[in-house]
């Protein structure tokens, strides 16, 4: 493979041992491989070709998987605090390297530096939550209604557990998953974005060191890239009882339909569509600093960017002007310089979407206030880059597709509202359900907005915004979203399978519920 790479890439390529010479193995099961279709990577601020990946063939996923079931029938029995111990170490190695995998991210996926080493933080941060949930991951003792009987819940480890993430956070999601299912004593194998790959190669190599140097089989942290075949012949595995997979509601409904048919379990973290409301007593300095982050950081690329706007009638007009006032100071930029605040979308795909939702602003007569267009600038004409924009549809009908269709893009629609009620019935009249945020400083707005007749979503902030969840909540949504949660919180329950274990401690053997049975 020739090519010629800016300094900027191979800078950041070179200082995680990627190499910029020579096509690259994507494959890792203990042992580096890969002979199957060649992938790229291409940098979305650039346009150049970072790399050329060389993916799983039918028969390398095949054996990856099994020697991914091999690695698990040896690390389930290593002690949980053990465990715990070398997630301290894959933290210590991740932490190591926090700023030159931000900047793989940043490079490759296109999000900005911040949020580029912010990302690889999450990683940090989920390895110091399971190295104490390795201490912690505690069944129960159950009264027994008979004499000299007690019943335990016992959590076991589960077996394979499958990460398919998605682009737009191509170190986190698998971070979440990786900690938890290693705390529980599970393998896992990764099959990550087609289009970022690199991020995944950098990843594994830092935690295959770690396992070697403790003995641990690296299958217990396989890797595996390729397109979309790889991640059915995964998800139809019967060797792989968890899947958690990230992406689009259209995929997401497939996978959970072919895990469910096996009686397998998944993990699904799909569309989002979230909605922050702003009410007439908000504190305005801080709620439309949170909205312009939620709705123009990533590019708009976040599972929870901000993508509805409720706003009440006495402030709307007043939050718009200083909203847009924010937007005005927005330049893009490359990701990798700190000053940026907006980089690229990630592929020429995702412009043809903005591209697309855009004519469907102008077609039925939404008035746009701000953006609209792709930048006309030379200096950016190789990249991805288009403008954030904030967009007043005619209609406010939920069912409505303009409110209705997630679009993966920096595009904000508002609407103005009387009452919380109505504002609550446009939050939850989507068909997603992940992450919602009301502005107020009236409890009695708060105690609705969080209770039984209020947001829908699995993520339901108050004077905070959509974007940026933490690592010690369980993460995750309702409705389309899908189901299941990742990161904190009892997510780790899913990575475990559950017995209950009646002991009879006594010389007697009744029956439950008083039968009787004489022999």
């Amino acid at each position: 493979m020739s090519r010629t790479l800016s300094s900027r890439a191979s800078n950041v390529l070179a200082s995680l041992d990627i190499s910029t010479t020579h096509e690259i193995s994507g494959v890792y099961d203990g042992e580096w491989r890969g002979s199957g279709d060649l992938v790229s990577s291409t940098c979305p601020t650039t346009g150049e070709v970072l790399a050329r990946v060389k993916t799983a063939t039918p028969e390398e996923l095949h054996a990856a998987l099994e020697r991914t079931r091999e690695a698990y029938i040896h690390f389930r029995n290593v002690p949980a605090p053990r465990r715990g111990e070398i997630l301290r170490q894959i933290r210590e190695a991740l932490a190591s390297k926090v700023d030159e995998l931000g900047a793989l991210v940043s490079l490759e996926m296109g999000k900005i530096r911040t949020e580029g080493v912010g990302e690889v933080q999450e990683f940090v941060d989920i390895c110091d939550y399971a190295v104490g949930l390795s201490r912690m991951m505690n069944g129960r003792v159950v009264a027994s209604e008979r004499p000299g009987h007690s019943i335990l819940e016992v959590p076991n480890p589960l077996g394979v557990v499958a990460v398919l993430s998605a682009f737009n956070f191509p170190v986190a999601v698998y971070g979440w998953n990786l900690a938890l299912s290693l705390a529980a004593g599970n393998a896992t194998i990764w099959k990550p974005s087609p289009t970022t790959p690199l991020c995944s190669i950098a990843v594994t190599t830092i935690v295959s060191r770690v396992l070697e140097k403790n003995g641990v089989p690296g299958a217990v942290a396989s890797l595996v890239t390729g397109g979309k075949e790889a991640g059915e012949a995964i998800v139809e595995s019967q060797d792989v009882p968890l899947v958690s997979f990230t992406g689009s509601e259209h995929v997401g409904r497939i996978v959970g339909k072919n895990v469910a048919a096996r009686f397998g379990r998944s993990i699904l973290e799909l569309g989002g569509n979230n909605a922050s409301i702003v009410m007439p007593d908000a504190d305005l300095s801080l709620a439309v600093p949170a909205v312009f982050f939620g709705a123009v950081g990533t590019a708009g690329q976040r599972c929870t960017s901000t993508r509805r706007l409720y706003l009440h009638r006495n402030i709307a007009d007043e939050f718009l002007d200083r909203l847009q006032k924010m937007y005005r100071t927005v330049a893009p930029g490359d990701p990798l310089i700190d000053s940026t605040l907006l980089g690229p979308l990630h592929t020429k795909a995702a412009c043809d979407i903005y591209d697309k939702t855009i004519q469907h602003l102008q077609a039925i007569d939404a008035d746009i206030l701000t953006g609209g267009k792709r930048y006309g600038h030379a200096s950016l004409s190789a990249g991805n880059f288009v403008e954030p924009t904030i967009a007043i549809p005619k209609s406010v009908n939920p069912k409505d597709f303009i409110w209705k269709t997630e679009t993966f893009a920096p595009i904000l629609n508002a609407a103005i509202f009387d009452d919380l009620e109505q504002a609550i019935e446009w939050n939850n009249g989507v068909p997603q359900g992940l992450s919602s945020s009301l502005w107020t400083r009236d409890i009695r707005n708060l105690g609705r907005w969080i209770g039984p007749s209020g947001s829908d979503t699995g993520i339901v902030n108050v004077n905070v915004g959509t974007s940026g969840a933490e690592i010690g909540a369980a993460f995750g949504g309702n409705k389309s979203t899908g189901w299941g949660r990742e990161s904190g919180g009892d997510a780790w329950k899913q990575y475990v399978r559950w017995s209950a274990c009646t002991i009879n401690l006594s010389d007697e053997a009744p029956l439950a519920q008083g039968v009787t049975f004489p022999a």
